[in-house]
């Protein structure tokens, strides 16, 4: 894997989780919004809505350099419209990054032909 690829993935992974954190709390503040006086919804709104459109670039450039196939790169979008999924994605593509490194290196010490 060469350093662009490793750093959209990286890119994708960091911004995974702060934008499931942000969809859940933007949840809560809906939920608060209908029952108490509390209305912070809006600035959730904008707090997510920059999240989400930082996964969706980073989401792209990450398709585009490593190829995925399109079951692949649906379900990393899926995971970014469910309410928890972006932590599944950051999971996932820490072990995909991990996996990377480690064939790297076999290929690297000519343990492997991969």
């Amino acid at each position: 894997m060469d350093l662009k690829t490793a750093s959209a993935l990286r890119r994708l992974r960091l911004v995974s989780a702060p934008e499931a954190v942000s969809f859940l709390l933007l949840l809560v503040c809906s939920v608060l919004k209908r029952t108490t006086d509390f209305d912070a919804v809006r600035v959730m709104g904008w707090v997510h809505a920059g999240f989400f459109v930082l996964y969706l670039l980073f989401w792209a450039d990450a398709w585009n350099r490593t190829k995925w196939s399109l079951k692949t790169a649906a379900l990393y979008f899926v995971l970014a419209v469910l309410p928890t999924g972006g932590f599944f994605a950051e999971r996932r593509l820490r072990r995909e990054s991990q996996d990377a490194v480690i064939a790297s290196r076999a290929r690297r010490e000519g343990v492997v032909n991969a």
